[in-house]
């Protein structure tokens, strides 16, 4: 019989996609720091992987990774996934969103997604939010799974999460204060 125990928490990392920084990007790291505490951010980066956003984003679309400082509980990840699509839609205009906002957590082995959509290799968290296992860190490198989306297979993400990864390692090892 396994005896349950309680993980260690996760770096709580979201990223965030937009074509129009300037319209949004001021009150929302705001929010995301008054909600979940100082974080550092990626500069912009291109996100060309798909089209999927364009019609509703704009273009060109870049992408903004942010990670936070304070390490969460795993279990959060539903409540953090359902905070993110309500500030989405608050700062939506003529019912589109400005930004995509796609939070994750962070661990020594694997990087998860949240997400509101069913698919057969996800599993149900609550309220209508699945986790999706988007990367396995396997052998000194992150690898990724038939189902990876492609920006999250590229290696510019997989560099970013791997520097993440380090940061997240050091945290473990120091006393959370």
């Amino acid at each position: 019989m396994s005896t349950p125990r309680t993980p260690d928490p996760g770096m709580l990392v979201i990223s965030v996609l937009s074509a129009d920084w300037s319209a949004f990007w001021p009150g929302v790291s705001a929010e995301l720091e008054q909600r979940f505490g100082p974080f550092s951010a990626s500069e912009p980066f291109p996100f060309v992987e798909t089209e999927y956003y364009d019609e509703e984003l704009g273009t060109p679309i870049t992408r903004r990774l942010v990670a936070f400082e304070e390490l969460r509980p795993l279990g959060d990840l539903a409540d953090i996934k359902l905070w993110t699509n309500a500030v989405e839609q608050r700062f939506a205009q003529d019912g589109r969103r400005l930004f995509n906002l796609d939070p994750g957590f962070l661990t020594l082995q694997s990087l998860v997604l949240a997400t509101g959509k069913n698919f057969s290799h996800r599993v149900y968290l609550k309220d209508g939010i699945w986790a999706d296992l988007t990367l396995m860190w396997q052998r000194k490198r992150w690898v990724d799974f038939p189902w990876t989306f492609p920006d999250y297979a590229g290696e510019a993400m997989k560099t970013r999460l791997t520097k993440l990864r380090l940061s997240y390692k050091n945290k473990l090892s120091k006393p959370q204060t």
